[in-house]
């Protein structure tokens, strides 16, 4: 990973198509075309993309690539929620799918979230012993598999999935290998302070999603007073700077580490309508400036 892959000259910044309201979740909201979300990456001078959702872009390897090349952007990785709690469950056929993709595309990050096995993130189950151990292994496995491709593996803690909370996150991050994906909104919502975690794990964080919350959302997610989905329909997810997750605390606690990782900009949305997107690019472009400046201050302690 070098410098020239940045859009800063410093930072490998890259922009994923969830903050044009793109998404897997069935219902999540009106869907923009790749050929909108694709141009206005470009126009903002971004360089690189995640893939987004399944069937969001190609997914032969070689038209998803050349897909991309034509809007001037190169491949970062793939979001891929898989079900890892469930010793009945095979995860790597699944997975192995997505790294020919990415080996292809030249992709070089599989972010992978633990899935509860059901659509949507407002619910969950709970997990036994027996599925910690399942979940454990599959987590070492992959990311075995992932590096044997030439991709980082990375697991991202997420709402409504089987990490979310504090002590789910600190439990796979002590007992297991692989590297995590540092989404400062999800680990806010799910009451991990993404700043402490930066400092603790800085070693650990291979990925980033950068997402700034609006905490008083976030909280009545937490107590279970509004669902996640409505939240986010609430405008939960801000610009960078303008909500309270310590961006640029956290960018600076990054540089200083040395991070040579991916920093993408995500402002999870949800549309109602095409005109409903016209914001989209205007955050990003926000979210940009803000990144670039976070990375030039100091950290204060």
């Amino acid at each position: 990973m070098t410098s020239a892959d940045t859009t800063t000259g410093r930072l490998r910044i890259a922009a994923a198509p969830i903050s044009w309201g793109v998404c897997e979740v069935p219902g999540w909201g009106y869907q923009l075309s790749p050929e909108r979300v694709l141009g206005e990456m470009r126009e903002l001078g971004v360089t690189a993309a995640e893939t987004g959702p399944e069937g969001f872009l190609p997914t032969s390897p070689a038209e998803l690539r050349d897909t991309l090349a034509s809007y001037d952007l190169r491949c970062v990785g793939s979001f891929v929620p898989v079900v890892l709690h469930k010793s009945d469950h095979d995860p790597a056929p699944a997975v192995n799918e997505v790294l020919d993709r990415l080996e292809t595309s030249g992709g070089d990050v599989l972010v992978l979230a633990a899935a509860t096995g059901v659509d949507g993130y407002d619910d969950r189950p709970d997990l036994t012993e027996e599925d910690w151990t399942t979940l454990l292994a599959n987590l070492d496995r992959l990311g075995d598999l992932a590096t044997e491709r030439g991709v980082t593996a990375a697991l991202h803690p997420h709402v409504g999935t089987m990490i979310e909370k504090r002590d789910e996150v600190y439990r796979v991050l002590e007992n297991s290998t692989i590297g995590l994906c540092l989404d400062t909104g999800h680990l806010l919502i799910g009451g991990t302070d993404p700043l402490e975690v930066t400092q603790a794990f800085t070693d650990r964080i291979t990925h980033a999603h950068l997402k700034d919350v609006k905490v008083e959302l976030a909280e009545q997610v937490q107590r279970g007073e509004i669902t996640y989905t409505d939240a986010v329909a609430q405008g939960m997810y801000v610009p960078l700077g303008a909500g309270e997750a310590h961006i640029a605390r956290v960018v600076g606690t990054l540089v200083d580490a040395g991070f040579n990782g991916w920093y993408v900009l995500e402002q999870d949305t949800i549309l109602a309508d095409e005109s409903d997107g016209d914001a989209a690019a205007g955050n990003v472009a926000v979210s940009m400036s803000f990144l670039r400046k976070a990375a030039q201050r100091p950290v204060r302690v």
